[in-house]
């Protein structure tokens, strides 16, 4: 027995781990890439060439702006906002803002004034990182940003007032910091805002542990997956859930980065794509159709891409469906929201699938991922991951927010629990099918229709451009479906066509019978479609539209 003694029971109570405590942080994700991937590149499109450098030149650059961001006062815990394209001079802001202890607050450029006048005083933003072309937007209200003392602008021209910086100037002037101050890894490293479509934008604060434990589990294979052999183009604005980890994931791997700056148009972007080879990229579904049409119509090669993440409003099957079969690329769903850093969930195929199948899989709204727990919720009742129970979706981990900056809204919380908003299934499998959100969907004669998938049937129509509907009033059905299209140019399919093409893809009490042409669809800031536009439009009599049939 002496022999096997080993094996004997140990009280658990006594037994205490070797491991020490170690501080998830920002700057170790980038101390690991600088020094381990040195040669990894970051290249940003100038317009008419490509601006290069290493991880280690800009790693060098990093310090050097964190040094001369300690000069000008800025500390611990003090925010500091960008207003910047993605670039290779918002990605060493990524770096050095949390690295020296303070936050970085990412701005959204395609805010309204009030909303901006709002984000940068409710922050207390003390410094502002701005792009050139950028400082007209800032000028006109920077005499209501009270908490502004100065700015700094990357790039030529001016025009804002208080005192103003030059980017290299800034970097030329300071030596490159050499020892970092210790960060606990609780401490803020990041803020965003959401886009603010019900009342104003609400702040979210990542911390420096939420950042790394996203970034690791978003290059995970399971989910984005991404290694230093990757080239990654993130079209999504580094201003948005900040280019969903991105810049944090794919610096951590040491992947070179492809930064598109201000050129987002698609044949920029396809031009971009055919000549740099990117394997990774990301951008939200209306950048991705004009990409496809693009490519298209011109027969660019995007055959480089392995993973085009596609998120923040639903993707047509028919988008996925054209990238795949017309071009190899695989377009993969991912699902989440400011709140949730903002990866929660990844449609990638489960193991086994068979090829003709996959499709079915990768048009799922996503799986849930590891560190991400999920429950699905009518009332008080938690519903069975059956595929068919139709409920809020609720999350909860280790990159999702508790709560919001300086604002308690208890409506967003459920004992613990974020409160989506999003409405939909899910399967034993974990994959998830958002069927719409809570305030999208259509309740009709007490039932509910999914404004989504309706409008996702409507775009796989040849003729239709772009299309969403929204709920009506109605005397006997409480509300019906009003279908908005935007046709092609040149289209000839008419309203009765169109309804006919739904009609063998849905129930017919689905059916809309309000029809209306349009000339575009209203978009929210980070590319959603904004549907209180359109209910607002409709409410005022500004949308003429045409019965084709009453529901049965």
């Amino acid at each position: 027995m002496d022999a096997i003694h080993w094996l004997e029971p140990i009280s658990m109570t006594n037994i205490r781990s070797t491991i020490p405590d170690f501080p998830l942080t920002i700057r170790g994700i980038f101390e690991h890439g600088e020094r381990i991937h040195a040669a990894s590149e970051v290249a940003t499109y100038a317009g008419d060439h490509m601006r290069r450098a290493s991880y280690a030149q800009v790693g060098e650059r990093v310090r050097r702006l964190a040094a001369a961001l300690g000069k000008l006062g800025i500390g611990p815990g003090d925010r500091v906002g960008t207003f910047a394209w993605n670039n290779q001079e918002h990605l060493e802001a990524y770096f050095a803002v949390p690295s020296m202890g303070a936050v970085l607050h990412c701005i959204n450029i395609r805010l309204f004034p009030e909303q901006l006048i709002y984000i940068v005083n409710h922050a207390a933003d003390r410094l502002l990182i701005v792009d050139a072309s950028l400082t007209p937007l800032l000028a006109k209200i920077a005499g209501q940003l009270t908490t502004v003392e100065r700015y700094i602008v990357i790039g030529e021209g001016c025009g804002l007032p208080r005192e103003t910086l030059r980017y290299e100037d800034v970097i030329a002037s300071s030596e490159p910091v050499s020892a970092w101050p210790d960060v606990a890894e609780n401490a803020a490293a990041a803020m965003c805002y959401t886009s603010g479509t019900t009342g104003n934008p609400k702040g979210v604060v990542y911390s420096h542990r939420s950042t790394w434990l996203h970034a690791a589990a978003s290059s995970m294979a399971n989910s984005i997956g991404m290694t230093e052999d990757d080239k990654i183009l993130p079209i999504v604005p580094m201003f948005h859930a900040n280019a969903w980890g991105l810049p944090y994931s794919g610096w951590m791997c040491g992947a070179d980065f492809l930064m598109p700056d201000r050129y987002l148009q698609a044949e920029r972007i396809a031009r971009m794509i055919a000549s740099e080879r990117p394997t990774i990229s990301g951008a939200v579904p209306t950048i991705w159709n004009d990409v496809l049409r693009y490519v298209d119509a011109n027969g660019v090669d995007i055959s480089s891409l392995r993973c085009v993440v596609c998120g923040g409003a639903a993707v047509p099957r028919s988008m996925q469906e054209g990238f795949l079969n017309r071009h190899g690329v695989r377009v993969i769903q991912g699902w989440g929201m400011t709140e949730t850093s903002p990866l929660a969930a990844v449609s990638r195929p489960p193991r086994g699938t068979p090829k003709d199948q996959e499709i079915d899989w990768l048009n799922k709204s996503g799986r849930v991922v590891a560190g991400v727990e999920l429950r699905l919720m009518s009332g008080e009742q938690e519903l069975a991951w059956d595929g068919e129970s139709v409920g809020e979706i609720e999350v909860r981990g280790p990159w999702v927010t508790a709560s919001y900056y300086l604002e308690d809204c208890p409506e967003k919380f459920h004992d613990g629990w974020l409160r989506t908003g999003d409405v939909g299934v899910v399967d034993a499998k974990g994959f998830i099918q958002i069927t719409d959100r809570a305030k999208d969907v259509i309740k009709s004669g007490g039932e509910w229709i999914s404004s989504m998938e309706l409008e996702n049937h409507l775009i796989a129509h040849p003729d239709v451009l772009e299309a969403v509907v929204i709920g009506v009033p109605d005397e006997r059905w409480d509300e019906r479906p009003l279908a908005c299209v935007v046709m092609k140019p040149g289209a000839s399919a008419t309203l009765e066509q169109l309804r006919d093409f739904l009609a063998g893809r849905v129930a017919r009490w689905w059916l809309p019978e309000r029809w209306a042409f349009i000339a575009e669809v209203p978009k929210t800031s980070v590319g959603k479609l904004d549907k209180k536009v359109l209910r607002a439009r409709y409410a005022k009599g500004e949308i003429g539209e045409v019965k084709v049939e009453k529901p049965g």
